[in-house]
C-alpha cells in the first residue's frame, strides 16, 4: 500500500528521462512549478492536521475550546510515525509524478510533431451532427456570465488537487483509503502523458481561434495566450526556453475530476459530498468545450484514463474497496 505511490513515481520518473533524453532536452521543473505546489499542499495538509487534531479533542472533552494536553494525546494516538512517513511519501510521489508528466507532455511536440486537430474536430461534428459542440454551448448558454463562471470552475483545478488530496490522508481514519486515492490521481499524470503521445493536439482554441473570438477576456483566455507564448519559445529553444503545456487529447482535468467523482462512491462518502464531486465534473466537462481547451473526444478519452487510474490504484495498492463503506473514508470535512 505505501509502495505504491513511489513505484508510480518511479515510473514516471524514469519514462521523463528516457523521453527528454531522447528528445534532447534536459529534465528540469519548469518555473518551479512542480516544487511550489508541493510546498502549498504541505501548507494545506498542515492546516488541516492542526484542524484535525482541535477537532477531535472537542469532542473528546466535551468542551469549545482544546487543550494542548489533550490534543497533544490524539496526535500521538492518530499520526504515528508510520502515518507520518506514509503520508509522506504519498505526497512527495505524487508531485514526482506531476513533475514528470510535464516534461512528458513538454516534448510531444519534437518527438510527435503530427497534428491530429482535423480529425478530432471532425470527430465532434459527426458527434453532433455536423454542428461545433463549441458554438452549441456558446449559443445555448451564452458569452458573457456564462464564460466568467466556467473560467473559474476550469481553474479550480488548481485547488481542487492540494485540497482533495490533503483530505484524504488527513481526514481518513483507516488511511489506506488515502492512500488509495492518491495513488490513483498519480497514475492519472502517467497515463494521462502518454496519451499526448497518442493523438498529439493543440485543441478548438489554438486550432479555430475564431469560434471563441467574441468570449470575453478571462483567466483562462489569459492562461490559453501565455501557455502559446511558452509553446513558441519552447519550439524556437526547446532546450534552453521554458517546456511547453499545450496538449488536448485526453483530457487531464476530466479524468482527474472523474477519478475524484467516482472515489466518492468507491470510498462509500456521504451523499453531499458525492453530489457535490459532480456538480464539480459537470462543470468541467463544460467548461472545457466553452472554453476551447478540448474536443468532445478528449473529454471521452478523459473518462477513461479516470476508470484506468481507478482500476490501477485498486491492482497496486491491493486495497479492499469492500471494507471502504465500513470505514470512514476522506471527507472535506473532519470524521
Amino acid at each position: 500500500m505505501v509502495l505504491a505511490g513511489p513505484l508510480v513515481a518511479l515510473v514516471s520518473i524514469v519514462s521523463a528521462l528516457i523521453v527528454t533524453n531522447a528528445a534532447g532536452v534536459p529534465l528540469r521543473d519548469p518555473d518551479h512549478v512542480a516544487g511550489r505546489r508541493l510546498l502549498i499542499l504541505f501548507g494545506v495538509v498542515g492546516a488541516l492536521f492542526v484542524l484535525d487534531v482541535a477537532v477531535r479533542a472537542c469532542r473528546r472533552m466535551g468542551t469549545r475550546w482544546p487543550s494542548l494536553e489533550v490534543m497533544g494525546e490524539i496526535r500521538r494516538e492518530r499520526w504515528t510515525r508510520a502515518r507520518i512517513i506514509a503520508v509522506l511519501s504519498a505526497l512527495i510521489s505524487f508531485y514526482v509524478s506531476y513533475l514528470a508528466y510535464r516534461n512528458l507532455k513538454s516534448v510531444v511536440p519534437l518527438l510527435r510533431p503530427e497534428l491530429f486537430d482535423r480529425q478530432l474536430a471532425e470527430f465532434d461534428r459527426a458527434l453532433f451532427g455536423g454542428n461545433d459542440p463549441a458554438v452549441l454551448l456558446h449559443t445555448l448558454l451564452g458569452t458573457g456570465l456564462s464564460t466568467y463562471v466556467l473560467s473559474a470552475a476550469y481553474m479550480l483545478l488548481f485547488a481542487f488537487i492540494p485540497g482533495t488530496l490533503a483530505a484524504a490522508v488527513v481526514f481518513a481514519r483507516d488511511l489506506q483509503a488515502g492512500l488509495f486515492y492518491a495513488t490513483a490521481q498519480s497514475i492519472n499524470w502517467l497515463i494521462g502523458a502518454a496519451s499526448y503521445f497518442l493523438l498529439p493536439s493543440l485543441g478548438p482554441v489554438y486550432y479555430d481561434p475564431a469560434v471563441f473570438a467574441a468570449l470575453p477576456s478571462s483567466a483562462v483566455g489569459d492562461l490559453q495566450a501565455l501557455l502559446l507564448d511558452q509553446r513558441t519559445e519552447f519550439l524556437r529553444d526547446p532546450a534552453g526556453g521554458t517546456a511547453q503545456s499545450i496538449g488536448a487529447f485526453a483530457s487531464l482535468h476530466v479524468s482527474i475530476f472523474f477519478t475524484g467523482a467516482l472515489a466518492t462512491h468507491l470510498l462509500g462518502l456521504s451523499r453531499g459530498v458525492r453530489i457535490g464531486a459532480w456538480v464539480l465534473f459537470a462543470l468541467t466537462v463544460l467548461s472545457t468545450i466553452h472554453l476551447g481547451w478540448h474536443y468532445v473526444a478528449d473529454d471521452l478519452g478523459g473518462l477513461v484514463l479516470g476508470v484506468m487510474a481507478l482500476v490501477l490504484a485498486r491492482a497496486l495498492t491491493g486495497f479492499d474497496l469492500r471494507t471502504a463503506r465500513h470505514v470512514p473514508a476522506p471527507s472535506p470535512t473532519p470524521a
